[in-house]
């Protein structure tokens, strides 16, 4: 199936594995572009040295092409595109929007940029910047996200830019692949379907948590980093929804002081993140103290496996999802619906 993604990034199919934090490691996203979808590699987790050894490590296992998902408010983005470009990486993605400089660092250095937008206003505004593509993100989306389901907010989006346009949230088969082109997206993007695939490094009592899960089982809250994120509702989520402040900043203190150990950061360097992550965003201090602890909170389930004491970012689709197919199994079954569902619509014309 070729469409303006597939001819932008070179993979076979329109399909799109996310940046998961502690999920989308080498081993998934070679898994993924070896099967001929596009997988992203998470690095905000990871040190400059570490996202290079995962570069590496994806390459030694696939020729296809992959892409690194960046923190644009990371101190260290400059000498990650840096890295992206001597190692030929496809494409960087953001969760935050790039500034002009770092675009343009993408692509003086032949790296394609694809942030993702919640909004049409923000995918009208880095479009102007010149990145090649946008994946827009709908309410139903798991980790960060905002209010506008992903029907309402897609259309919006395709009529307002003339660059490729990747949708993403409630997206897990064939039906919703050729749903998505017929709004005029080039491709779908999946994270929690993802996540529950056998090539996934989430332990599997964590992936039965997430398989148990009814539509209604996820929650948007601002208790984890102080903006709207969308996790699987636990016991452990309740407590958080219902904490007070004065708890909620210490929990967030002792969160952001293990991950100044985890991360190798000196308090400086950690100040100077915080300061970075506020800039041109609407955020306190207490908010910020409280996106630096969230990584202690995903580690803490989905690499420790011990959900009681973190959180697991999920779209709404896991209540809908009810294997672990490999990414292979995965991306061959949905090119299949969709291709029987294209068959379909033809029919009916």
């Amino acid at each position: 199936m070729r469409t303006p993604l597939t001819d932008l990034v070179g993979c076979r199919h329109p399909i799109v594995q996310t940046g998961m934090g502690y999920v989308s490691g080498a081993g998934l996203v070679a898994a993924t572009s070896a099967a001929g979808g596009f997988g992203i590699l998470a690095s905000a987790a990871m040190s400059l040295e570490e996202l290079g050894v995962a570069v590496r490590e994806v390459r030694r296992r696939t020729e296809a092409p992959f892409g690194v998902n960046l923190r644009s408010d990371s101190p260290d983005a400059h000498e990650r595109v840096d890295l992206l470009v001597r190692e030929g990486v496809r494409l960087a993605s953001f969760a935050l929007a790039p500034d002009r400089d770092l675009i343009r660092r993408c692509a003086d250095g032949g790296v394609l940029t694809m942030p993702s937008v919640g909004a049409r206003r923000h995918a009208e505004k880095v479009a102007g910047w010149g990145v090649d593509a946008v994946l827009v993100q709908g309410g139903e989306g798991g980790g960060h996200t905002g209010p506008v389901p992903t029907t309402l907010l897609l259309p919006q989006v395709v009529d307002a830019v003339d660059i490729p346009v990747v949708a993403a949230g409630g997206f897990f088969d064939g039906r919703g692949l050729v749903a998505a082109l017929a709004y005029g997206a080039a491709g779908i993007a999946m994270g929690t379907r993802f996540l529950l695939t056998s090539d996934s490094p989430v332990g599997d009592e964590v992936k039965r948590l997430y398989l148990a899960a009814p539509v209604t089982g996820t929650v948007v809250t601002t208790r984890v980093d102080g903006v709207p994120h969308r996790v699987l509702r636990t016991p452990f989520v309740d407590a958080l929804e219902h904490s007070g402040r004065a708890a909620a900043l210490a929990r967030a203190l002792r969160h952001a002081v293990a991950f100044r150990r985890l991360a190798g950061l000196s308090w400086p360097a950690l100040l100077r993140a915080g300061r970075t992550a506020r800039h041109g965003r609407e955020l306190s201090w207490a908010q910020t103290v409280m996106a630096a602890g969230t990584p202690v909170l995903l580690r803490t389930a989905m690499v420790e496996g011990r959900p009681e004491y973190g959180v697991m970012s999920a779209g709404q689709v896991v209540g809908l999802i009810e294997d672990l197919p490999s990414c292979a199994e995965l991306i061959d079954r949905i090119m299949r619906e969709a291709e029987e569902r294209l068959d379909r619509l033809t029919a009916v014309r």
